[in-house]
């Protein structure tokens, strides 16, 4: 879906069409973008980053409290029309799904298979009032890179005859599980578009190890996975309880850190990236709070995780008496995004 969060409030509020809603925080507290409308995003705006940085990006952004149950509400519409094409339905997220209709083709038919996505589309829109953008491929690498090209409103097909050719000169970051950690090992040795990947004739493993051969292949649009319904990791979390119950933000500040970071390497090294960040506090009484945001586009890096993660200890108040443990989780766990993205920005 194209700015699932944003696009659902200006449906909902006609007066918000065109104009940069942002989701999240209000700027006046120090809080998160969870979403931006493609307007506000024509101004840098983009999820994870700190409102007050948003506001002075966006001066005339439209800020809206998040209704996570209204998304979901949404999201369950959507996928029953897509399950209503009659193919096996992969849900990444709350506005991301994976379809594998091979059962409409005796061989892969890119004409057909734009004509299906278009109905799709349709319907989607006819019904629910939203645009999507839908991606085709022969497998779940090149049907997510399509998905992003031409967003919004996309619809557009890689062909196995064209996919090596289509890839070569789009960034390394591109591929399914290149995150910040992997791009900036193989731009260390100059690997910097797929095209350089699908070159290289050196040992790969030197670079990414284990991932050496599954990056080759998708450097080729080469990808085997099957649908996921089941079995695959659902969260990355990590908690420490403290020898002595504390609310010193000098002990606090740097063990949040510590935590996203070690989260970030998780995703990292599992090639996934988080749509949502959860807190977990005990207290010395054992009572124990958890508080969670979500976000529209994935998260890999330990900044991102570690705002978030900041913003809802404040906004939750979770820190207004010592702590027995702390700890930092992340769900929603998907393939990292493929669109490029600015460098974050941290709050002052």
């Amino acid at each position: 879906m194209d700015a699932f969060y944003a696009s659902v409030e200006q449906r909902d509020s006609p007066e918000l069409a065109g104009q940069p809603v942002i989701v999240g925080a209000s700027p006046d507290r120090r809080g998160v973008v969870c979403a931006a409308s493609y307007e506000a995003r024509a101004f840098g705006v983009r999820s994870a980053m700190p409102s007050r940085t948003a506001q002075k990006l966006c001066p005339q952004g439209i800020f809206i409290s998040p209704r996570m149950e209204a998304y979901r509400r949404e999201s369950r519409e959507i996928m029953i029309l897509l399950a209503g094409f009659g193919g096996q339905v992969e849900q990444v997220s709350v506005d991301e799904a994976y379809l594998d209709m091979s059962h409409h083709f005796n061989a892969f038919d890119s004409r057909a298979a734009i004509e299906l996505g278009a109905s799709m589309k349709s319907l989607i829109q006819s019904q629910r009032h939203l645009t999507a953008s839908i991606g085709i491929g022969s497998n779940k690498l090149l049907a997510k890179i399509a998905s992003d090209h031409g967003k919004p409103n996309g619809l557009f097909c890689i062909t196995d005859e064209e996919k090596v050719a289509f890839l070569r000169d789009l960034p390394a970051s591109t591929i399914h599980g290149v995150g910040k950690v992997t791009s900036d090992a193989l731009a260390q040795r100059k690997l910097i578009t797929i095209g350089d990947i699908q070159d290289f004739t050196g040992d790969l493993r030197s670079i990414v190890g284990s991932f050496a051969t599954q990056l080759k292949l998708f450097a080729l649009g080469e990808d085997n996975r099957p649908l996921e319904f089941d079995g695959a990791v659902k969260s990355v979390s990590v908690e420490e309880t403290f020898e002595r119950d504390t609310q010193d933000r000098k002990i606090l500040v740097p063990l949040l850190m510590e935590q996203a970071a070690d989260i970030a390497h998780k995703l990292d090294k599992e090639h996934l990236a988080a749509r949502t960040v959860q807190v977990k506090v005990r207290y010395s009484d054992f009572k124990t709070l958890t508080r969670q945001m979500s976000v529209e586009d994935p998260l890999e890096s330990k900044e991102e995780i570690y705002s978030i993660a900041c913003s809802l200890l404040r906004r939750e108040k979770l820190v207004q008496r010592p702590l027995r443990l702390l700890g930092l989780g992340v769900s929603g766990l998907g393939p990292p995004s493929t669109q490029l993205r600015l460098p974050f920005e941290s709050s002052s």
